[in-house]
């Protein structure tokens, strides 16, 4: 029950190791190592965690379920993401398109996300007549090389362009940093 504003790097971390962890099947020793916390104490969270959001084990069975079925699975905007590995008779190999079944469709739609935003930069860039180029795309982050006075006008577009880039259920959170080097805005 933390605020989104309120929400510190390391918390931040914490939260995605345990989030993105336990939905791609990670053990209590797993996480213990990653977070360096004691194996009962990431047991402890993980018990924690389904007793929260019971859905999540539901929602891991399916998808595996659905994979195993049809050989793909989907983003939520309908993209497919074939999983041929899913099928194996090697058990390592099938324990992997597993975890590859249910990743796909959260990281697929970010994926989905992030390029139905770029489609919209040089539109947004070329309404407010801004220099402003994207230069690079990586993960769920935009990075754009821009004269300093555009730097407001660029990042109101840009927060907005992402924010609805999605039409998800949910609001998305949109970090925007500057700085005069890449290493200085991080």
């Amino acid at each position: 029950g933390v605020p989104v504003d309120k929400v510190e790097a390391d918390l931040r971390y914490r939260a995605k190791a345990i989030n993105f962890g336990i939905i791609y099947g990670i053990s209590a020793f797993g996480l213990a190592r990653q977070l360096g916390i004691p194996r009962e104490d990431a047991g402890k969270y993980i018990k924690s965690y389904f007793e929260q959001y019971p859905g999540i084990q539901d929602y891991v069975e399916k998808t595996k379920e659905f994979a195993r079925k049809h050989g793909y699975v989907e983003t939520l905007f309908g993209r497919r993401i074939h999983i041929p590995a899913i099928g194996e008779g090697n058990f390592q190999r099938r324990n992997f398109a597993e975890r590859q079944a249910v990743n796909a469709p959260l990281q697929g739609t970010a994926a989905d996300i992030i390029k139905r935003a770029m489609i919209q930069v040089p539109g947004a860039l070329a309404k407010n007549k801004l220099a402003a180029k994207l230069l690079l795309q990586v993960h769920d982050e935009l990075l754009f090389e821009a004269p300093l006075q555009e730097a407001k006008i660029l990042s109101e577009s840009i927060r907005k362009i992402m924010m609805s880039a999605g039409s998800l259920s949910v609001p998305l959170e949109v970090g925007i940093k500057e700085g005069v080097t890449w290493a200085k805005a991080h």
